[in-house]
């Protein structure tokens, strides 16, 4: 009788351990479904390329939107939003350590110079919106989460979060980082420009309008040009320094009224001030951006929250249509992805050396530190303390690949197009396997960790698999017997 005890609480263990890998795994083979879908219907044309352009549009305007508020509104409140705080800022951690480790890939890897900020950027700024909210939606769909049954509500919520932080680096840092060198163009006397090398027309990839639709939209006359080069460019020179007039472009020299105008104002100081009025910060305020900041206004205020959220509050059938519309924002996003990647890698200069430097800093080394910040910070008592979906979000901050924005804003600026769209491809089918490991390992320690009352219910799930199954050998025995 021990024997046959002692034998079945082991493949007992065994069968617990397999259905733990296999509970972290399904969610992301849900994902990866629904991107295999979107990539047959791209690839044999079944639905033409002006649909998902279409879709991805739907996702930025109104599924997106809707999913943010919903959640984010209900999960919101005045004592919580201090103590989220670690959220947006490990975003900016995140960033920078990512950022570090691009550098360190140009000088190993040494791409062509022209390609030096793009290699940092696309090292350093990582996807914080879609795919993470995909992941979270994804995992909580399944029945046997470790995250409980708020798990939704509080995933997307804590992503949501960081959403504000992550179009302002878009818009400030990134945007211009991701000017075009100043090697591509000639600056003539008349302050004319000529483009020397820049690259021949190219069809825009989806990508370009996966994140955001309407980009086209947004190009100003300084967009394509290397703004921020030009006006710093000559600030070693004392004397006869050009100066950049914001209005019409052009540039003059010493003897110009703009030049006397610099011994009221330090030149570094109207520099910036130049770099600043040309930064697109007013397009901050996309749909998704302007639903985290009602629904943070609305969460935060008990009076406007009662009549949004909730089963008996005035408005609770505009919140249920909402939340019926954010359904759709999940399986979209991964289709507009498979079109995406139906489109294949486009012919790029940055050199195998480089992008498989910045796929290995990405989805491997950054991974790694992020997984020691983030338990540091727990050993440090900074995070919401019992909250495993918390510390699940801030890890998933460091292990997702480049954001697909960056295809965006290449195209916006006009350099490194065809790069963007051959580094983004790659990284995203590697992240296929770097995002299942992370979420089997994260999965594993999860439940190792889980609460007391967690660990009774799963124990007492053991026991009466270990009593259904030793209650079936007996019947078998006794019926042998017979």
């Amino acid at each position: 009788m021990a024997e046959l005890v002692t034998r079945l609480l082991y493949e007992n263990n065994i069968k617990s351990k397999r259905e733990d890998v296999l509970s972290a795994m399904i969610p992301l083979l849900k994902l990866l479904s629904l991107t295999m879908i979107g990539l047959l219907l791209a690839r044999f044309e079944l639905i033409p390329r002006a649909t998902f352009k279409l879709l991805s549009k739907l996702v930025f305007a109104l599924f997106l939107p809707c999913l943010i508020f919903i959640h984010l509104g209900q999960s919101i409140t005045l004592k919580n939003f201090s103590q989220w705080w670690l959220i947006p800022v490990n975003v900016l951690i995140s960033t920078a350590v990512g950022c570090l480790l691009g550098y360190l890939v140009v000088i190993i890897c040494r791409p062509p110079p022209e390609f030096n900020r793009f290699t940092i950027v696309m090292t350093g700024f990582g996807n914080t919106g879609n795919l993470p909210l995909a992941i979270v939606g994804s995992i909580c769909h399944t029945r046997d989460n470790p995250f409980g049954l708020d798990c939704q509500r509080k995933g997307v919520a804590y992503v949501s979060f960081a959403q504000w932080v992550s179009v302002i680096l878009v818009y400030t840092f990134v945007y211009h980082m991701m000017e075009p060198p100043l090697e591509y163009y000639e600056i003539v006397e008349e302050g004319n420009e000529i483009e020397q090398e820049q690259q021949d027309a190219v069809s825009a990839p989806l990508l370009v309008e996966a994140e955001w639709p309407g980009i086209e939209e947004k190009e100003t006359e300084h967009s394509k040009r290397p703004f921020i080069a030009r006006v710093f460019g000559s600030i070693s020179s004392l004397s006869s320094l050009p100066e950049f007039d914001p209005k019409d472009g052009r540039i003059t020299r010493g003897d110009s009224p703009m030049s006397i105008r610099c011994f009221a104002t330090p030149r570094v100081v109207r520099k910036m001030k130049v770099v600043a009025e040309q930064t697109p910060i007013q397009h901050i305020l996309q749909p998704p951006t302007v639903a985290s900041l009602l629904a943070m206004v609305i969460g935060i205020v008990p009076h406007l929250k009662s009549i949004m959220f909730g089963d008996d509050a005035p408005l609770s059938v505009a919140t249920d249509s909402l939340e019926i519309v954010a359904a759709a924002m999940i399986p979209a996003v991964m289709l507009v992805l498979g079109g995406m990647l139906a489109e294949g890698p486009n012919d790029s200069c940055l050199g195998i050396r480089t992008t498989l430097g910045i796929i290995i800093a990405r989805l491997l080394v950054l991974p790694l530190i992020g997984i020691g910040i983030v338990v540091l910070a727990d050993k440090l008592n900074i995070v919401v303390q019992g909250d495993k979906m918390y510390l699940f979000v801030l890890a998933l901050q460091y292990t997702t690949p480049s954001a697909i924005l960056l295809g965006a804003i290449a195209s916006l600026r006009g350099y490194a197009i065809k790069e963007a769209s051959a580094v983004l491809f790659w990284q995203h089918i590697c992240a296929l396997i770097s995002l299942s490991v992370y979420i089997v390992v994260d999965h594993s320690k999860t439940v190792k960790t889980m609460g007391k009352f967690t660990l009774e219910e799963r124990l007492k799930r053991n026991v009466l698999k270990l009593m259904s199954s030793y209650k079936c050998h007996l019947i078998a025995t006794i019926h042998s017997v017979a």
